[in-house]
């Protein structure tokens, strides 16, 4: 039989989601994934924890052993060129020091969604991981994507009630350690949606008119993947975090065409790919 060699090629832009799924698919791993496939990056996943969910409540949740949750990063990492990783739900503190160990080694670009709480009110961080978070995995973070209460959380603050306040709490946490941090608007008032990018040196603003629809499960998953897809294609930060921006409008604007779930139903990642 003839022997041939396999030839080089070049592989599509991937990224991973490090996360907890989410049985209902709006939100988790399954957003990531989808956010990744619509935005033309191949996905790869490790998954912290598994959620009995829908668009209504969580009603159980349940983390993957910690030793599982680094061996899934190392045989990704280990055979896949990974252009960017999103961390989103990581449950306890031995999954979080297992992720960090596991991330150890790598040098690319990460996106941290401090997910605590889901859409329903149900909380998906223990109390005691919060300080592992901050001390373990957020010095490690390209971006952190906090919403206004998982700001404060992380500070141990009351909630931002207005801009100056959530400009100074983002500020703060690039003191914490975070290279940059993207306060997303969702959770304040007002017309208008800003998210709001900090650095130590910069502060820079994205906004959209604010979209009346209740089908909104899934947007801090979905923003950070898409930042993250950004970032695998070699977009530097503040592009990434506009074409995530926009993309993410879209995606709101278009969630009550999909009519899924008697509760937050959630946006509609395939926007652009669905007629």
């Amino acid at each position: 039989m003839e022997n041939r060699t396999l030839q080089p090629r070049d592989q599509a832009v991937a990224a991973l989601t490090i996360a907890g799924s989410d049985s209902g698919g709006g939100a988790g791993i399954q957003a990531d994934l989808k956010t990744f496939s619509a935005l033309g990056v191949f996905g790869c996943s490790a998954i912290t924890a598994i959620t009995a969910q829908n668009t209504c409540a969580v009603t159980r949740v349940e983390a993957m052993p910690p030793g599982m949750v680094a061996a899934q990063i190392d045989a990704v990492l280990s055979d896949i060129q990974i252009g960017a990783i999103k961390i989103g739900m990581l449950a306890t503190v031995a999954v979080i020091k297992e992720v960090a160990d596991a991330l150890a080694g790598y040098d690319g670009p990460i996106v941290l969604d401090p997910v605590m709480v889901a859409k329903s009110g149900d909380k998906l961080l223990a109390d005691d991981a919060v300080e592992a978070l901050k001390t373990h995995l957020l010095p490690r973070a390209t971006v952190l994507t906090p919403n206004l209460p998982e700001a404060a959380c992380l500070l141990g603050l009351p909630e931002a009630d207005d801009a100056a306040t959530a400009l100074a709490q983002g500020q703060a946490l690039c003191e914490v350690g975070a290279q940059a941090v993207l306060m997303k608007g969702g959770h304040a008032v007002g017309d208008t949606c800003v998210d709001r990018l900090v650095t130590p040196a910069t502060v820079q603003d994205f906004s959209a008119p604010r979209i009346a629809t209740s089908n909104t499960h899934g947007t801090g998953c979905t923003l950070s993947s898409a930042i993250a897809a950004e970032l695998a294609k070699g977009k530097p930060l503040p592009l990434a975090v506009d074409r995530a921006h926009r993309w993410l409008h879209a995606a709101i604007k278009a969630a009550d065409q999909l009519n899924i779930g008697q509760g937050h139903g959630p946006v509609h990642h395939f926007h652009e790919v669905w007629a």
